[in-house]
């Protein structure tokens, strides 16, 4: 199983360990044609806007959204879950406008208000390790998106069939729970042989 890392800026090599820890390939992507030998993509944290503008730049808009087509597993991490929002607060366009919620930026505040916590997630046994860094929030879902966890009442970790997303970095902790979570999404998905 190839799970790519969109290489455009955030932590890569982090999430490149995280999955090979979960037990999949990692492949670090700089180029649109390498989505086509992928099972599973994730859209690290950074800084969302520099990252809708570089995906725009190296045409990755279109063909991430072919790839979500496809019903290809897309897993977005901080910055990465507002770039899959279709709506971003005080922002009238979207980045790639897959799942269905709403996004505020930099909610928990500036990077002195970052912080680490145990969250409990739904489908994964034990709470696991989550690092907020001017982290994002949802706001607002869809009647087609499942919380998979809450932070003092705020939605902080989203599923819609194929999508991912958290507003945090589980990629800077040892705990890989979220990404085989992830590679159980793919492997449940009718893209991978069995």
């Amino acid at each position: 199983m190839k799970v790519g890392v969109l290489a455009l800026q955030g932590a890569v090599a982090e999430h490149i360990r995280s999955i090979e820890q979960a037990g999949a390939t990692g492949v670090i992507v700089k180029r649109v044609e390498q989505l086509e030998e992928l099972d599973g993509l994730i859209i690290p944290g950074g800084e969302s806007t520099t990252i809708g503008k570089l995906m725009r730049k190296y045409d990755f808009i279109d063909a991430v959204r072919q790839f979500s087509a496809q019903g290809k597993p897309i897993f977005g991490t901080c910055a990465g879950l507002i770039v899959l929002a279709e709506r971003i607060e005080g922002q009238d366009d979207a980045h790639l406008g897959l799942m269905d919620m709403t996004v505020a930026r930099n909610a928990f505040g500036r990077q002195r208000e970052s912080f680490e916590t145990d969250l409990p997630v739904k489908g994964i046994e034990e709470p696991i390790r989550a690092v907020f860094i001017r982290a994002p929030l949802i706001t607002q879902v869809g009647p087609e998106v499942e919380v998979l966890s809450t932070f003092n009442g705020e939605i902080v970790t989203a599923r819609q069939g194929h999508l991912l997303a958290a507003s945090y970095h589980p990629e800077l902790t040892d705990d890989y729970r979220l990404h085989q979570y992830f590679l159980d999404m793919i492997k449940a998905s009718a893209n991978v042989e069995r």
